[in-house]
């Protein structure tokens, strides 16, 4: 639920501190997401959008410290095609951050849904990420180099006490799928392997669709708490995963053929109609590749691979994320689960049907 100002007096006491006023109160709202979250109009006339992480203490002070280095960053970095929201201030203490609010974007997932992600857009991520990764961060300043914690090795070996007692019945079974599967498991460890071998650069490192806001001046970036110097593949692979996850979830959908009756969801009629929904969504992640390597034509070799299997990884963390308000795993979760599996153990032959082609 959104939360209420009143309850939180640190978010406009924050706003004085950095001298744009307190909120307007009848120009705020409160979008829901993982952090509390308020946009609107302060005293002053600034248009701000406040974020307050949310988490354990570790968890937040770590994501905080990487937000702010990317802040650091950005402002030292000689990049271009990389917009994102112009930093106003923060508070640690309150785990608190103020940016400048973007008029009249729209979220990438919102475009997505509505079938207006153009060739255009995706031309503009991969030449955004391309320069994010190509950008070294200037001498002095040192960046997180801690590996992510996704995909866990640890967990497909058997849950925590702690992570078992709070997931819901569509988790464990999620996890109890993932678990049974030795195959997958070995591909796993190879990738966590290859990472740690691969070169480091700066990088998003939860790239997801809607955190991409597309405005009159360009396509914006947000969300940079995961920011660190990682293996370029992790961004790769998640724009792919992301198209790759929505043309499964176009399975049981009309979206870009006729009427669809779900008469009989047999194994080939999954098969071909994954086939027929890769088809029309994969352009975009061959403009993404495109643009990617215009920026970045010296890319490490392995990096098409290596990034296929993320893609993979990233279906397969939507499986446990979609079960989390579920008892049971439905049959597209199922099917997700089949097409990320195939990618991640078999990353080499299914790079050439994501369009990473080329000896990257």
């Amino acid at each position: 639920m959104p939360i209420d100002l009143d309850s939180v007096p640190e978010v406009d006491e924050v706003l004085v501190e950095l001298g744009v006023g307190p909120f307007v109160r009848d120009t705020v709202s409160a979008p829901i997401g993982r952090n509390d979250a308020w946009s609107g109009v302060t005293e002053s006339g600034r248009d701000v959008f406040v974020k307050r992480l949310t988490g354990q203490v570790e968890d937040t002070n770590n994501r905080m410290r990487r937000l702010l280095d990317f802040e650091a960053y950005a402002a030292k970095a000689n990049f271009e095609n990389v917009h994102w929201p112009q930093f106003i201030g923060s508070n640690p203490d309150h785990r608190i951050v103020v940016f400048e609010r973007i008029n009249d974007a729209v979220n990438g997932a919102a475009l997505m849904v509505d079938e207006t992600f153009t060739l255009a857009h995706a031309h503009q991520v991969g030449r955004a990420i391309g320069h994010l990764h190509a950008t070294p961060p200037p001498e002095g300043l040192r960046l997180d180099e801690s590996p992510p914690g996704f995909p866990p090795v640890t967990f497909l070996q058997g849950l925590p006490l702690s992570v078992f007692l709070k997931s819901s019945a569509g988790e464990i079974e999620a996890w109890r799928l993932l678990q049974n599967d030795p195959e997958l498991i070995a591909a796993v460890q190879r990738l966590r392997d290859a990472e740690r071998e691969a070169p480091r650069v700066p990088s998003h490192c939860d790239l997801r669709v809607d955190q991409f806001l597309v405005a009159e001046d360009g396509l914006f970036l947000t969300d940079w708490e995961e920011f660190r110097l990682a293996d370029p593949a992790r961004d790769v692979g998640a724009f792919a995963g992301e198209w790759v996850y929505r043309s499964v979830l176009d399975l049981v959908t009309n979206r870009g053929d006729e009427a669809f009756v779900d008469t009989e969801f047999t194994h080939e009629l999954v098969l071909q109609r994954g086939v027929e929904k890769m088809r029309r969504l994969l352009p975009l992640v061959h403009e993404f590749w495109r643009a990617y390597t215009d920026v970045r034509p010296d890319a490490d070799p392995g990096l098409a691979v290596r990034a296929t299997a993320f893609a993979g990884w990233h279906l397969l963390d939507r499986l446990v994320a979609g079960a989390l308000s579920s008892s049971r795993l439905s049959a597209i979760q199922r099917a997700a689960a089949g097409v990320g599996r195939a990618a991640l153990v078999n990353p080499e032959k299914f790079a050439t049907t994501l369009g990473f082609g080329g000896a990257r």
